[in-house]
């Protein structure tokens, strides 16, 4: 599966909304793209086909290569306690997942591609990498110049309406999140069975 592609297809494809068209596309037409994409036959399949299914539906929503879920696995698997926990803790506490939850950010591209560019700050200081770790009590904000940018004035607007998470202290005057401490599985809203994904890396 092309998670390069476009974002609706893929957002159909994987039967979760990536994107805000995404989400309406969705609404409007929920079965898979393709010709057979309603039938039972092409909503069937074998368990490795559903494992397979939930792996990429977690990699879209943090939209990570292969390679990178595959390191986050392995070192979800070593750690002490459950590898479920240890690995949704690993994705949500990367930067451009802080940045997209707190809603300084529509989507998780977004995200990724206003910290590339050094629009984000942690603790007050530039990072421009995706993929930092947080930890409890760091701070992630827009950097003052960056304000004005169209993108950052209509992620403010939408703010209010985004789902709040328990795990962040967000500011819309300062376009700001505080990190409050390490979440549970059960406080993240994503979208996946996260067991399969660990059972599929343990084949």
């Amino acid at each position: 599966m092309n998670m390069r592609g476009p974002k609706i297809r893929l957002s159909r494809q994987l039967g979760i909304a990536l994107t805000p068209k995404g989400a309406r596309a969705l609404e409007r037409r929920k079965n898979p793209p393709g010709q057979h994409g309603g039938t039972k036959d092409r909503l069937k399949g074998s368990d490795y086909k559903r494992h397979l299914m939930e792996k990429q539906r977690l990699r879209a929503q943090y939209n990570i290569e292969e390679k990178q879920m595959r390191n986050y696995v392995r070192v979800a698997m070593h750690r002490r306690g459950n590898p479920v926990d240890s690995l949704i803790q690993l994705l949500e506490t990367r930067l451009d997942a802080i940045v997209y939850r707190a809603g300084l950010a529509r989507t998780i591209y977004s995200a990724q591609h206003f910290i590339s560019h050094s629009h984000i700050l942690v603790n007050g200081k530039p990072v421009n990498i995706p993929s930092q770790r947080l930890t409890a009590h760091d701070i992630v904000s827009v950097k003052e110049e960056s304000l004005k940018v169209v993108a950052f004035v209509e992620a403010a607007a939408e703010m209010v309406a985004r789902v709040t998470v328990p795990y962040l202290d967000r500011s819309r005057e300062q376009m700001s999140a505080k990190l409050l401490y390490v979440p549970k599985l059960s406080e993240v809203p994503v979208l996946c069975e996260m067991p399969m994904v660990i059972e599929f890396y343990s084949r």
